[in-house]
């Protein structure tokens, strides 16, 4: 059995730069959407808008949201133990799942409160809401700006998920000044309960992504950005190689995935020279550092797989 770990050179150091301009990006967004939110929440009371109070419910989540992300890049940055080998970058995962689900929640009750408002919507201070939402959206494209700037939003699944939460805060604060501006020009008060449902499936659909994304990763799913099959023929392709089995490609947490398979090559060929070809070409083709491949002759007798 040959095991390949990381040469501690550029691309570890690549990753660890990238994960603390994450968390930087994480911070500052965090201290901005939680500023955001009591102004919001407290605007929204004073105001009677519901429009209001729903993106501040959604601040709610998003800092929770962001704290989230925040812990588990703390924890994921803890050394492996010998009781968890692979450290604790997995938290990330979770904390991106358990955000998702938030964010359903969040939106499922902003819908049950505008229906109620639909009927009977009730008079709201339009200019104050106006003026408070259009500080709200200030403040969310900063953060959004912040978090592109400092982080990895493209590929990191727990960021990206604090990203779209920015970004659907964003999307609410625009919702309740057209709301606010509705309201004050045209007396039409039912644009706060529309425009609630409006954000809320806005919510719903940025949920879905992250939840979606979560679960892959958590059902050990391959990587989207690597496919199986051209993995097999690219190892399948080394000289001396007979069959490629057993080959399974997950990711632990965004930007660091592993590989393992097995390699069945000719009783002739040279063990370490074909598993030499084999780490270099994983590393160029698939960026993936991480690689156990184990070299098999025709005498090795090992009992089917079950995976």
């Amino acid at each position: 059995m040959a095991h390949h770990h990381h040469h501690p050179g550029h691309d570890h150091h690549h990753f660890d730069q990238q994960r603390e301009g994450n968390k930087k990006g994480l911070l500052i967004a965090l201290l901005i959407t939680t500023g955001i939110m009591v102004l919001e929440f407290v605007g929204g009371l004073i105001t009677n808008s519901l429009a209001l109070l729903s993106d501040s419910g959604h601040m709610l989540s998003d800092a929770s949201s962001l704290a989230l992300s925040l812990v588990a890049m703390w924890f994921a940055s803890r050394p492996a133990s010998p009781n968890k080998t692979y450290g604790f970058y997995r938290f990330e995962i979770l904390a991106a799942l358990f955000n998702g689900v938030t964010l359903f929640v969040i939106a499922g009750f902003i819908i049950y409160e505008a229906f109620g408002r639909f009927f009977e919507p009730p008079s709201v201070a339009s200019g104050t809401m106006m003026l408070i939402a259009s500080v709200g959206l200030i403040a969310n494209l900063i953060s959004a700006w912040s978090l592109m700037r400092q982080g990895d939003v493209k590929d990191n699944v727990n960021l990206r998920s604090a990203y779209l939460h920015v970004l659907g805060d964003a999307l609410g604060s625009v919702g309740a000044l057209i709301a606010g501006a509705l309201m004050l020009f045209f007396g039409w008060y039912i644009a706060d309960p529309i425009i609630s449902v409006v954000v809320a499936l806005l919510i719903l659909k940025s949920a879905w992504g992250v939840l979606q994304n979560s679960i892959h990763i958590l059902m050990e799913g391959t990587p989207s950005t690597v496919n199986q099959e051209e993995v097999k023929e690219l190892l399948s392709g080394i000289e001396g190689v007979k069959d490629v089995h057993d080959l399974h490609i997950w990711t632990i947490t965004s930007g660091l995935d592993s590989l393992s398979c097995h390699l069945l090559i000719n009783d002739d060929n040279e063990g370490q020279v074909i598993l030499q070809k084999a780490i270099d070409l994983i590393r160029e083709h698939c960026k993936i550092e991480h690689t156990t491949i184990q070299v098999e002759k025709s005498d090795l007798q090992h009992g089917d797989m079950r995976v």
